[in-house]
């Protein structure tokens, strides 16, 4: 009885979150244009009840999914009574509607969120913030419902049993990857619709950058996590140990984060020198946009990928008109309103504002170049001019010396002072901190690897030049205290975090570099009783069985990895079959390390009682991931600092904020 009334109560629940996150976008918006307090207090309650209901739909649908109630199409499509639970659990958002669902719910808490966590908002400014981010959740819910319904039945014929989830999502990358993934994606809404809001409101000031910034850190932090995971993933799971492949849907989720990169740092000059305000607008608004422009990509069969839901033509084509005119409402009112309510802020050429302006610049010109190997080749092959492909050449061409560059400024940023500096002052903080890089950075892969290379010595000098002039700076923090250690401990969360999040940097440009120069890779044939020597280790195949999972039949080897005769550990590669699709899939060995992964994957079987085996030994590849850890780490650090968590405006000041917007803007401006 269960089964048969979850689905219409999930899809009702829908319907519910749909006509609630309307009103949320139309009471509260038109409340703070016409100044009716009333109008405006509707916008909290809605956020909150759009978010109850879009928790009950998605629990609806998850349990639908573990109660393999199959007469629901995507239940029937996506699972199978063998499945693991954990993968039933997973298997809601491994396809199209599902996805669709969790974006919409991820929106929602994101509302819900701003609406317990920002009380120290102004009642307008709340009111437009959720109004706006109620506008995007009707956009989104419509969507779910009109074209990609997650409660669609197959009744009156209820297949015996499902088609099965793909086996390559049959993985625990798919229980963690997607949902970090899309927190990221959904958290930079939360920023956009400050920013609107700013624009609406005639208050771009350092304020709305204050209550803004560490939303965007935190959900830059999803973000960064989520593209880590998606490339750890593909590591092991594909079977030829590539972290990295220039995809399109991989791009999709990278362009966000590079604009995501340059708002983050604009945010801080924003709020720190009141400076950028129209270029901060303006990345928020591109940055979300690129979100929804990876959400057309990935869901509008315009590519074919692993990672894409190819899917009806239509989905996409509402995907892009909801993109159209997210962006082009948005840059309206953007043209309309900034030049009214922003105002120029002067620095010298050389300045931390000026070196952050560049890496803005920098940043913005990488998405671009991303942005453009990504869609022309889909725009040629729409207009039938013919078709291309556009690959890892171009995009290392283009994207590694814009890197070095960008790596260059950053050195030079936190050593920096604000407005203005001298030029010698500069030269001599950083003069032994350049020569060591320098140093340290040639010698180095003399010592690694026996012999110099360009390519290593460039990215070890580009990592350290990241570093050690930190390690300037916070010599240069602390040289006058007491002790140490009180030096340390006066420096704020926010700093911290921005050190850390440059150390990430430069530990995945390490791993970057050396895993690139250094990989040994070898496709080598065994059998049982075979051994091949691979960078200074013995593999030898000693055994090979069948085993039978939970779906699949898997054959297991057994590989001892030895070095000098000595026996020091043990691999076991499988090659499945997973029953339902007879699909077969690659499970990879690795002997995880700090400073170098050991990797063994099977290939085809050869006929002969032999197989088929790829053995590759890859230094520093953690590296990459660790990079990434410390950076979201960074984001989330900062927004850890003190100054986020005081109640900087009071409800007398929201009065009069309310009553003399102008006025109360340059009260917030003296006090920031």
């Amino acid at each position: 009885m269960l089964t048969k009334i979850l689905p219409e109560f999930g899809h009702f629940a829908l319907v519910l979150a749909l006509l609630i996150a309307a009103v949320q976008a139309v009471i509260p918006l038109a409340g703070a244009a016409t100044r009716r307090p009333l109008w405006m207090a509707y916008a909290k309650p809605m956020a909150s009840a759009q978010f109850l209901f879009l928790v009950l739909a998605y629990l609806s649908l998850t349990a639908s999914f573990m109660l393999d109630d199959f007469s629901v199409v995507v239940v029937a499509d996506n699972s199978n009574s063998m499945l693991p639970w954990y993968y039933k659990f997973s298997a809601v958002w491994g396809n199209h509607e599902g996805s669709v669902l969790l974006w919409s719910l991820m929106l929602g808490t994101w509302g819900f969120a701003v609406s317990r966590f920002s009380g120290n908002l102004p009642r307008d400014m709340m009111a437009r913030v959720l109004g706006i981010m109620g506008l995007v959740s009707t956009g989104f819910l419509a969507f779910v419902l009109l074209t990609s319904n997650p409660f669609a039945r197959t009744l009156p014929g209820v297949p015996q049993d499902g088609a099965d989830l793909n086996p390559l999502l049959q993985d625990f990358g798919l229980v963690i990857h997607p949902p970090m993934l899309y927190m990221g994606y959904v958290g930079f809404s939360v920023v956009f619709a400050f920013a609107i809001a700013a624009l609406l409101g005639g208050r771009l000031d350092a304020a709305w950058t204050r209550w803004a910034r560490p939303w965007t850190n935190v959900a830059w932090a999803f973000l960064t996590v989520g593209i880590a995971l998606g490339s750890w993933w593909a590591y092991y799971e594909l079977g030829w140990g590539g972290w990295w492949f220039w995809d399109p849907v991989e791009n999709a989720s990278l362009l966000p984060w590079l604009s995501g990169t340059a708002l983050i740092h604009s945010l801080a000059v924003t709020e720190k020198r009141g400076s950028f305000k129209s270029w901060t607008v303006l990345l928020a608004i591109i940055t979300f946009s690129l979100s929804l422009l990876g959400t057309f990509l990935v869901r509008s069969g315009v590519l074919t990928s692993v990672h894409a839901f190819a899917n009806d033509p239509s989905r996409g084509l509402f995907i892009l008109v909801l993109l159209g005119i997210t962006v082009g409402l948005s840059l309206l009112v953007f043209a309309l309103r900034a030049p009214r309510v922003s105002h120029a802020v002067g620095f010298g050429w050389l300045s931390r504002d000026s070196l952050l302006l560049v890496n803005n610049i920098l940043l913005v010109v990488m998405t671009v170049t991303v942005l453009l190997g990504t869609l022309y080749p889909l725009v040629l092959d729409a207009l039938d001019l013919g078709k291309i492909s556009v690959g890892p050449p171009y995009f290392n061409a283009l994207f590694v010396p814009l890197t070095v560059l960008l790596c260059i400024f950053m050195g030079l940023g936190p050593v920096a002072r604000w407005k203005q500096m001298p030029g010698r002052e500069l030269a001599k903080r950083l003069g032994i901190a350049a020569a060591a890089a320098l140093v340290i950075g040639l010698l180095m892969p003399l010592l690694y690897g026996g012999e110099w290379n360009l390519w290593v010595s460039l990215g070890l000098v580009t990592a350290l030049w990241i570093v050690l002039p930190l390690v300037r700076d916070l010599f240069d923090k602390t040289r006058h205290a007491s002790a140490v250690g009180a030096g340390l401990k006066r420096l704020s969360l926010s700093y911290w975090g921005m050190v850390l999040g440059h150390v990430g940097l430069a530990v995945t440009i390490v791993g970057v570099v050396m895993v690139s120069n250094y990989n040994v890779e070898r496709n080598v044939r065994l059998s049982p009783g075979e051994s091949v020597s691979v960078a200074g280790d013995t593999y030898t195949m000693t055994d090979l069985r069948e085993v039978r999972g939970p779906n699949y039949l898997s054959e297991v080897a057994t590989i001892e990895v030895s070095r000098n005769d000595r026996l020091r550990f043990v691999m076991n590669p499988e090659k499945r079959l997973y029953l339902a699709r007879r699909m077969p899939m690659t499970q990879v060995a690795l002997r995880p390390g700090l400073f170098r992964d050991l990797y063994v994957a099977m290939g085809e079987d050869l006929g002969d009682g032999s197989w088929a085996v790829r053995i590759q030994s890859k230094p520093f590849v953690r590296w990459l991931w660790l990079g990434a850890l410390l950076m979201a780490a960074g984001g989330v650090l900062a927004v850890a600092d003190k100054r986020y968590r005081s109640r900087r405006v009071s409800e007398n000041a929201v009065s009069s904020s309310e009553a003399a917007p102008g006025a109360a803007a340059s009260l917030r401006e003296a006090k920031a």
